[in-house]
């Protein structure tokens, strides 16, 4: 069996971190260093042996953006250039994009790949901008890819300025009735080690395109927060001032693709 190489940005990242643990026999060869750094990004395509990238590297979460947009845009879509740039140089054969859902407008209906753009947060705006490149640089080069669209995902090892180990850490530590704010928001939560398996199925088909990824299930995140709060015996009260906004994947394309475990709770995903 030819053994496969795979270059690889993001993989200190949460999700870069379980495809790494969950592919030992890959042979992943890591970007270290700035993706901004054209040369340095060029240089590591130039001495790496691989003809696949996975591109996961990216300025994220939300509040991370929001508090450096400058270095948001500089990253989230001046970096993939650079990525997609040496991959054309390159000719490799097949590259994954990790975006998000947050490049889809709001809706209360299940969103399909083909729904109307228009980002919820600035964070998707610099990922919808990349998409937007991928997509011209790769028609003309004739490389194919995937552009997996991520609905929201955590992990017991997420870094804690991601909501859920945010909401963890605050509700486990408070010693009287905490108020969150701003929960009532509808999203879509699928695991990293589904979105892992989906990413080399992806991979072994060759598949080309645009992909949810996504579980096709919605729940409120304040009733994530009161699952945190009944597993640690906590008592928690919403204060939510915003208009909800609503992003559940319509997973038509993913499920003729992948299967997901029927016993998959949420509870499962968060802790």
């Amino acid at each position: 069996m030819k053994k496969i190489n795979i270059g690889i940005t993001g993989a200190t990242g949460s999700l870069g971190k379980v495809i790494l643990k969950n592919n030992k026999k890959i042979s992943f060869i890591c970007f270290n260093g700035d993706i901004r750094n054209r040369k340095a990004v060029f240089d590591w395509f130039k001495k790496s042996n691989f003809n696949i990238v996975f591109h996961l590297a990216a300025i994220v979460p939300i509040k991370e953006v929001n508090r450096n947009i400058i270095k948001a845009r500089q990253v989230n879509y001046n970096g993939t250039k650079n990525i997609v740039d040496a991959c054309v140089k390159k000719k490799i054969g097949w590259f994954f994009f990790s975006s998000t859902s947050h490049v889809y407008k709001s809706s209360q209906n299940k969103i399909s790949e083909k729904f109307q753009k228009k980002p919820v947060s600035y964070y998707g705006h610099t990922k919808l901008w990349a998409e937007d490149y991928i997509l011209k640089r790769f028609k003309f080069a004739k490389i194919k890819y995937c552009i997996g669209r991520i609905f929201s995902t955590t992990n017991k090892n997420q870094k804690k300025n991601y909501l859920v180990p945010d909401l963890k850490y605050k509700i486990r530590k408070t010693k009287k009735k905490l108020t969150l704010k701003n929960l009532n928001h509808y999203r879509d939560f699928i695991s990293m080690e589904d979105i892992s398996k989906i990413i080399f199925i992806l991979m072994r088909k060759k598949f080309s395109g645009i992909l949810n990824l996504g579980s096709g299930k919605g729940i409120f995140l304040k009733d994530i927060a009161r699952i945190i709060a009944k597993k640690y015996d906590k008592e928690v009260v919403f204060l939510d001032n915003k208009k909800p906004t609503y992003l559940v994947a319509n997973i038509n394309k993913l499920s003729k693709i992948y299967k997901f475990n029927k016993s998959n709770k949420i509870e499962k995903i968060i802790f």
